[in-house]
């Protein structure tokens, strides 16, 4: 007989993944990746990493069924995620962010396997050359360059000077082989031909530096405990072969050619390596969030208090304390169903692109000013900044009501938000995404607003997703409609474009989430109509808190009227007396390895 813990654990882990491939993935990172020894250096602990990573790679499938099984590469990443959050970092970098662009951009090119190869086999590790230190928005028009050498028929990456060094990247560990993929502008004929992808080893065997490539480390640092660098590639020589050309190439003539159009639309293309990376994040952001809500009803159950309103009661008889801990559980169920939904296939007809409400492939994306981002798959990269941004406050959230063990005794939440927040900058940075899906909106660029409805269905009922599917859709539709209009009335006025949306930013930031929280609800009230009976309680309380959240914009769009946050408190109270009795089975079902809810030791 199946029981609620049993139904709730399979939409936990999903029934994409076989048993074998399951344990294989545990095997690759086992309980002892989930505890890190203590008195290590920096040098140490980025040693410890990356042994960690080769051990991961080697015991995990290979590399090329990962890429090409979203649900079992997110699954390993997940796992490395919740036992340490570098190796998750590290192990994103170098499957999809590295190894990727190689397999993606460089298919049918031979010359490209001993590097795949040495990825493959982890004798080298994959790190990532896209960003520049010196200017914002460098992912549009990075200033290193690669030109051609007609003499050598290769090319010569150069950056012109320090501002346009190559930062964040994984690189000054001094003894590893490390492989590059380096995003460059191509220049040929004296014209910029676009944005494309170059492999390129920085360290060889024993981390021995080629001609021409300078490392700089950075400070050591504590958020996310990586071996950070700066690189310059001074007229750094590579073989023509290098050039992930997707396509593209030169002549014997010396003509340059692309199949796939212009330069803007090849910076489009190169950045299509971003799906495997958005869904790895949404994912690791569900699986942390479950691991630091398991936590926190670990710290609190049987927990007494000495209060003197009634000394001795349980922590968790607390309001504010019960609803942390559920809220925390509804938030890791909530964002398990996001990061199900975008690493799901989506069935023909629903391809991206078809709908315009779905996510844009890389030829047809709206225009972007800001980042390239939604030009890519608008949806994923709105779901991501949605994910990071729940994963943080309820990490956060988890870290607080946990007290001080949750800050001094145990590095695990710490660790946990310093990933959080790593990723609202990493993998495209938020701000940036929502700017660009609230232009895509204002324009109506591949969006069809939420169309209009007379009134909310089921007499209001907090309790119908019907009803939070009504707030969410009138409030984007609003909002949408106020920002065109404001963005409109400036542009009339004589304002540029810069000035009618610099005005209007914060409108923007608040139109966009508005629209990722209307996704996220779809996704959630779809999951609680297909989902085990014992999902839709907790699922509804994680749309009142979200509903919460939104009530100023709620109100001052006029969705909602006055008294409406006394309507979601009695609603929340009313689910969290329902969940309360079963916090200890939705907790049951996450299977978190032993380690991560271990109760505080060095006082053993």
């Amino acid at each position: 007989m199946t029981t609620d813990v049993d139904a709730l654990r399979q939409f936990v882990h999903g029934s994409s993944l076989d048993a074998k491939t399951r344990a294989r993935l545990e095997e690759a990172v086992p309980e002892e990746f989930f505890t890190v020894p203590g008195g290590l250096t920096a040098p140490d602990r980025h040693a410890l990493t990356y042994e960690r990573l080769r051990r991961a790679g080697l015991a995990a499938p290979p590399a090329g069924e990962l890429l090409a099984d979203p649900p079992a590469l997110c699954a390993l990443l997940e796992r490395a995620a919740i036992a340490d959050p570098p190796l998750f970092h590290m192990m994103l970098l170098h499957y999809t962010l590295a190894l990727g662009p190689i397999v993606r951009f460089g298919a049918g090119q031979q010359e490209t396997q001993p590097l795949r190869e040495s990825l493959e086999s982890m004798a080298s590790f994959g790190t990532l050359l896209m960003t520049e230190v010196g200017r914002s928005n460098s992912h549009l028009s990075p200033r290193t360059v690669a030109r051609h050498d007609p003499a050598t028929g290769g090319f010569v990456l150069s950056t012109p000077d320090v501002q346009a060094a190559k930062f964040p990247t994984n690189t000054a560990h001094p003894d590893l082989p490390k492989t590059a993929a380096v995003y460059a502008t191509l220049v040929h004929g004296g014209q910029e031909r676009g944005v494309f992808v170059f492999a390129v080893p920085l360290r060889g065997p024993g981390g021995a530096v080629p001609p021409g490539v300078r490392i700089v480390p950075a400070p050591e640092t504590t958020g996310l405990q990586i071996d950070y660098a700066a690189v310059l590639l001074e007229d750094v020589r590579v073989p023509y072969e290098a050039w992930l050309r997707d396509g593209a190439g030169i002549g014997a003539d010396g003509a340059f050619h692309d199949p796939h159009g212009p330069a803007a639309a090849r910076l489009t293309r190169s950045m299509g390596i971003a799906p495997p990376v958005w869904r790895a994040v949404v994912s690791a952001s569900a699986a942390i969030t479950r691991a630091s809500a398991g936590m926190l009803l670990a710290h609190s159950a049987g927990r007494s208090t000495l209060g003197r309103l009634a000394p001795r009661r349980p922590l968790t008889d607390y309001r504010n304390q019960q609803e942390a801990v559920l809220g925390a559980l509804a938030s890791a169920y909530a964002l398990t169903a996001v990061a199900a939904h975008v690493t799901t296939p989506r069935p023909p007809g629903e391809a991206a692109g078809e709908d315009p409400n779905r996510s844009a492939d890389a030829a047809g994306g709206p225009a972007t000013a800001w980042a390239p981002w939604s030009a890519v798959d608008r949806d994923l990269a709105l779901l991501k900044a949605a994910a990071t941004v729940q994963a943080q406050e309820t990490v956060s959230a988890c870290r607080v009501h946990s007290g001080a063990p949750g800050f001094a005794a145990v590095e695990r939440l710490n660790a946990y938000r310093g990933l959080t927040h790593a990723y609202q900058n990493a993998g495209g940075d938020n701000e940036l995404i929502l700017y660009d899906t609230a232009r895509a909106m204002a324009d109506r660029d591949r969006y069809v607003p939420p169309e209009p409805e007379l009134g909310p269905p089921d007499d209001g009922d907090l309790d119908s997703p019907r009803v939070w599917l009504f707030l969410a859709r009138d409030a984007e539709r609003r909002m949408r409609d106020r920002l065109a209009g404001r963005v409109e009335a400036a542009l009339r006025d004589g304002q540029d474009a810069f000035t009618a949306w610099n005005g209007n930013l914060a409108l923007a930031e608040r139109t966009a989430t508005a629209c990722a929280d209307r996704i996220i609800l779809e996704i959630l009230a779809a999951a609680a109509g297909a989902g085990p009976r014992a999902l839709g309680p907790v699922l509804r309380l994680h749309a009142l808190d979200r509903l919460e959240r939104r009530a100023a914009g709620l109100l001052n769009e006029g969705v909602v009227p006055p008294g409406i946050l006394d309507e979601l408190w009695a609603a929340r109270r009313r689910t969290c007396d329902e969940l309360a009795p079963r916090a200890a089975e939705l907790a049951a079902a996450f299977d978190l390895p032993a380690p991560v809810t271990a109760p505080t030791a060095f006082l053993a």
